[in-house]
This record gives C-alpha cells, structure tokens and sequence, in this order.
C-alpha cells in the first residue's frame, strides 16, 4: 500500500468544517478515499475495516467523552494516526493528549498552512501540533521540568539529550561516573521515563534543546 493512498475517517458533526476538510484532503491526495463517521460507534466499525486510517476528529464536538476514552481507542488501533480540529479545548485534554506521538492537534481557526501541515504529519505518521497547542505544551512542559528538576539535573538533561555518554558529562562537569549515573536515575524517576530516547523526547518537549542538537 503506497502511503498516499491511505483512508481518512472524518469525525466532525460540524457540517462546513467536515466539507471544507473533505476539499482539502481531495486537493491534496485526491487518490485517498473519505468517509464519515457521526459518532463513536461508527468511527469504530470504520477503523475496524480500515486500521491504518488517518482519523480527522473533532474532539470537542464528539461522543467520546473523557480524554482517556480516546487513548483507549488510540491503543486498540495503533497502526491508525489521529489529527485533532477542533475549535475549543481544554487544557486538561491537551496535557493529556499532547505528547502522544500518533495524534496531532489543529484548531479550526487556524491558516490554511498549518492545517494542510497536519494532514501531511499525519500521511508520514509525524504528528503535528499548530502554532498556538506546541507553544502551550512547551511552555507547561517547561514549567514542570523547571519545578521537579535541580539546576543541575537540567544541565545534565540537556547533555543527554545532545548524545553525550554518562562518561563524557562527567568528564565536563568535573564529576565522578558514579555521581553522573545517580543524576540520572533521579532525572529518569522524576521525568518518569526510562530510556535515553523518552528523556530526549522531554526536553525537545520542553525547549531545553533544539531539534538541530538531536543527534542520537
């Protein structure tokens, strides 16, 4: 299957946004089939036909309910990617959804570039966040670095993510092994990841480093 052939699942009760999205994606691949699901219930019986679907879904306008409802769905199909277009959404939502790697979020209000750009992370399994919802994750993520992590294990953090081994950070820090290892369990405990790749992940969440800087 070629990847520009993949079928999109419009979940979007609000008639204009739904046609206008159905033109976009016709402008863009117009070999890709469209179809449209009212409700939760249809969403899934189209994913269960069609599992590596791109689902176009209007959150705040759906049946799913709490955020985690929608995980849920996400888990049951992993081979599916998700873009969220929805006008309105919480804050709650977003902490909770917003560094999943398969959803991208879009508002309705955005330009035309940022929406097409959703739908193009979404057909290279990139999620894609607009302007606006990758600011505020950013912003909130560095807060919650900020506050659970010592000046020092930030630093430690960034030279993790630039690649750099345990042994080289201690070398440039004028620090033991030992000591540089312990830094980095507590990072891992507090950060709540447990490999180099989600810890990198964090801080290229947070801004700490630039994707440039990203070399792993």
């Amino acid at each position: 299957m070629t990847t520009d052939r993949r079928t999109f699942i419009l979940c979007d009760n609000q008639e204009i946004t739904r046609l206008g999205m159905i033109s976009l994606i016709a402008s863009i691949y117009p070999e890709c089939r469209c179809l449209e699901a009212s409700d939760r219930s249809a969403l899934i019986r189209h994913l269960e036909n069609y599992p590596d679907a791109i689902v176009v879904i209007d959150y705040a306008l759906s049946d799913i309910g709490r955020p985690e409802n929608l995980i849920v769905i996400m888990r049951r199909f992993e081979k599916a990617d998700w873009i969220v277009f929805s006008s309105d959404l919480s804050t709650g939502f977003i902490r909770c959804l917003g560094s999943e790697p398969q959803l991208g979020i879009v508002l309705k209000d955005c330009d035309l570039t940022e929406i097409s750009a959703a739908l193009c992370g979404a057909m290279k399994r990139e999620g894609f966040h607009c302007s606006q919802i990758d600011g505020f994750i950013r912003s909130g993520i560095r807060e919650t670095c900020v506050a659970q992590l010592t000046p020092a294990e930030t630093e430690i953090l960034v030279m993790i993510a630039q690649g750099l081994s345990v042994k080289q950070i201690a070398s440039k820090r004028i620090s033991s092994v030992h000591t540089i290892v312990t830094h980095k369990k507590n990072i891992f405990r507090k950060l709540d990841v447990n490999t180099v790749y989600e810890a990198t992940r964090y801080a290229l969440r947070a801004g700490l480093v630039e994707l440039s800087d990203y070399y792993i």
